[in-house]
């Protein structure tokens, strides 16, 4: 007979009211790793971005310390952090 574990996934109150928003946005952090090039390369990659848009939103992510760059539902926004986490670029839901 098998031993099988099943791993439980917890969500804070807080968490839980969030992902109950209608409308959720991804946002894109300042970091020092990545370079404008790469930040740019991936908003047009991922999110269909033409180069300029991507460029505004670099500088604006380079001045302000970060930038809302994609809104939606909670699974759609959280399916699009977890690909640009991927990059290596630090993103987050709220």
């Amino acid at each position: 007979m098998a031993d099988t574990q099943t791993q439980e996934e917890t969500f804070t109150l807080d968490e839980i009211l969030t992902s109950l928003k209608m409308v959720h946005r991804l946002i894109l952090w300042n970091d020092e790793v990545n370079t404008f090039d790469h930040v740019i390369h991936c908003l047009m990659k991922y999110l269909d971005y033409s180069e300029n848009q991507a460029e505004k939103i670099a500088w604006t992510v380079h001045n302000e310390g970060k930038c809302a760059v994609l809104e939606g539902s909670f699974t759609e926004m959280e399916i699009y952090r977890k690909i640009l986490k991927q990059e290596g670029l630090t993103v987050s839901v709220e």
